[in-house]
C-alpha cells in the first residue's frame, strides 16, 4: 500500500522536474535563438563592411594586393573587435588569403562550390557550416560577393566570409546546466522536507481517526478526534463530522443497552410473576380457595407479555418498513379515522366516566399518509389520553386546517408531567412514573411507535404538560 507521504512526495518531485525541464528547454531556445541571431546580423554586418571596402579597394588599385599592409591591416582589426575570422577569395572560390585578427593564412584552399554558386547566383550566403572541413566545428558564416560597375556592366571581381564561432551558446548552455543541476538539487531537498512536513500535517489526524475508528470496532464509544478545531480546513471538517458520528454511535449504543435492559426487564417481570403463581397452584402453596385470583393474575401477566411482544413486532415492522412506508402514501379522511378510533375506546372512556369533546370540521378532511399507520397513531393518542385522564373530565380531539397541513391536537385532564420527563415520552420503554406504576398494562412503546410513524412521513409531533393539562399535537400533509 503506497503511502500519503510517498504519492505527495512522488507529485512533487514529478512537477518540480518538468517544471525545470521546461523551463530549461524554454531557456535554451531562447538563448540560442538570441544569440545565433546576435551572432547572424553582427557577421552580415561587418560582411558587408569588408565588401564595401574590398569593392574600394579594387576601384582604386585596379588590383587586391592581400599583402598590402593597410588592407591587411583593416581586415585584422575587424577581426579581432568581432572575435571573427575573414576570407577574401576571387569570383572562384579561390581563397586569396584569411585572418582571424593574430595571424593570416594564404593556404586555405577552396571554398565549397555551394557556398561560391549561391554567392554568385543569389548575392549572398548564411548559414551555419564548416566550409568542407576549414574550420574543425561548424560556426556561424555569411558571404558576400565584391562587385564593381564598369560602365554599364556589374563585375563581380570576388567575395568576402566572416564566420563567427558559436562556442559561447555552449558555453552558456554548460553554464545553465551547472546552474539547473544545483537548483534542482536544493529544491529537490526542500520539496522533500516540505512534502515530509505537510504529509505528517495532513495524515496525522487521519491516522488518529484510523485509530479511533478501530477502536469503536472494540467497542470503546468515547474515543474522540480532538486538537483540530483551529484549522479551519477539510481536515477540521471532516474531525468535526468524525466526532459527530462517533457521538451518534456512543448514542446508538447506549440506546442497544438500553434497550436490551428494557426488554429484559418487562419480559422477565411477567414471566417470573406467571411462573411463581403457576408453582404455587402446582405445589399447594397457594390454597384452592386462592386458585381462581392466582390464574386470573396468570392471564393478565400472559396478556402484558402478549402486547409487549406484539409492540416490539410492530416496532420491528416500522424500522424495516420504514422507506416504502414514506413512499406508500396515499389520501384519506382523517375525520373518519378519528371517529372509528373514538368508537373503538368507547367503552374504555365509558369505564373511566370521562366525556368526548370533538371540535372537527363536518365535511371531509383528505390528508396524505398511510391509513392504517394513522390509525394507529390515533388510537395509541386516545388510548393514553383516557388512561392518564383524571376521572369525570373531558378527553378533547380538535382537528383544524392551517398552511397547509391539517393539525390534530389531544388533550386530557390529569397529574403534570414534569418538564424534564417531556422530552423522554418518545423514547422506547419509557414510562413517566414507575414508583406508583400507573400504567399497569403499557410497555412503554406507544408513544415511540407514533412518533416513528409520524418521523417516517416526515410529519411532526410535539407534547406539552402544564396545571395538569397534557396535549399532544401532531401534523398531516392535505392532500
Amino acid at each position: 500500500m503506497r503511502s500519503l507521504y510517498r504519492r505527495q512526495l512522488t507529485m512533487m518531485v514529478s512537477i518540480m522536474l518538468l517544471s525545470f525541464t521546461l523551463l530549461a528547454g524554454a531557456f535554451m531556445l531562447l538563448s540560442y535563438r538570441y544569440i545565433i541571431g546576435e551572432t547572424r546580423d553582427s557577421v552580415i554586418r561587418n560582411a558587408g563592411y569588408i565588401s564595401s571596402f574590398t569593392s574600394t579597394y579594387y576601384r582604386r588599385y585596379l588590383t587586391l594586393d592581400v599583402q598590402d599592409e593597410f588592407y591587411s591591416s583593416y581586415m585584422a582589426s575587424i577581426a579581432m573587435i568581432s572575435n571573427s575570422h575573414i576570407i577574401v577569395a576571387d569570383s572562384a572560390g579561390t581563397v586569396l588569403f584569411a585572418t582571424d585578427g593574430s595571424r593570416f593564412y594564404t593556404d586555405v584552399g577552396q571554398l565549397p562550390e555551394d557556398v561560391v554558386d549561391l554567392v554568385m547566383r543569389e548575392g549572398a550566403y548564411n548559414g551555419m557550416t564548416s566550409l568542407g572541413g576549414i574550420y574543425p566545428e561548424r560556426r556561424y558564416a555569411s558571404a558576400l560577393p565584391v562587385t564593381n560597375q564598369i560602365g554599364h556592366l556589374v563585375v563581380t571581381q570576388g567575395m568576402v566570409l566572416v564566420a563567427a564561432s558559436a562556442s559561447n551558446l555552449s558555453e552558456m548552455w554548460a553554464s545553465t546546466a551547472t546552474i539547473f543541476f544545483f537548483s534542482a538539487v536544493v529544491v529537490f531537498l526542500i520539496s522533500v522536507i516540505a512534502s515530509t512536513l505537510t504529509s505528517a500535517y495532513q495524515t496525522r489526524p487521519l491516522i488518529e481517526m484510523a485509530e479511533a475508528a478501530r477502536k469503536f470496532g472494540q467497542g470503546e464509544f468515547d474515543v474522540r478526534v480532538t486538537g483540530y478545531e483551529d484549522r479551519c480546513d477539510e481536515v477540521s471538517d471532516l474531525a468535526e463530522s468524525f466526532n459527530s458520528m462517533a457521538n451518534s454511535l456512543e448514542k446508538v449504543e447506549s440506546q442497544r443497552a438500553d434497550f436490551i435492559a428494557n426488554v429484559s426487564h418487562e419480559l422477565k417481570t411477567p414471566m417470573t410473576t406467571i411462573a411463581g403463581f403457576a408453582e404455587g397452584i402446582l405445589d399447594g402453596t397457594i390454597p384452592p380457595e386462592r386458585e381462581r385470583e392466582s390464574l386470573e393474575i396468570v392471564v393478565s401477566e400472559t396478556r402484558r407479555l402478549s402486547r409487549l411482544v406484539r409492540r416490539m413486532l410492530d416496532l420491528s415492522r416500522l424500522n424495516a418498513l420504514a422507506e416504502s412506508t414514506v413512499t406508500a402514501q396515499e389520501t384519506f379522511d382523517l375525520t373518519e379515522v378519528m371517529s372509528r378510533v373514538l368508537i373503538s375506546l368507547e367503552t374504555k372512556i365509558t369505564d373511566r366516566q370521562l366525556d368526548v369533546d370533538v371540535q372537527m370540521p363536518e365535511d371531509k378532511l383528505m390528508v396524505w399518509g398511510d391509513p392504517d399507520s394513522i390509525t394507529q397513531v390515533c388510537y395509541n393518542l386516545l388510548d393514553n389520553a383516557a388512561k392518564f385522564a383524571a376521572p369525570g373530565t373531558a378527553i378533547t380531539v380538535q382537528i383544524t386546517k392551517k398552511d397547509g397541513k391539517a393539525h390534530t391536537v389531544i388533550r386530557n385532564l390529569g397529574a403534570t408531567i414534569p418538564p424534564d420527563e417531556l422530552p423522554l415520552l418518545f423514547e422506547r420503554f419509557h414510562k413517566a412514573d414507575y414508583s406508583r406504576s400507573i400504567d399497569r398494562e403499557g410497555v412503554g412503546l406507544g408513544l415511540y411507535i407514533v412518533k416513528t410513524i409520524l418521523g417516517n412521513l416526515k410529519e411532526s409531533i410535539t407534547v406539552t404538560s402544564e396545571d395538569g393539562v397534557t396535549q399532544f399535537h401532531f401534523t398531516l400533509t392535505l392532500a
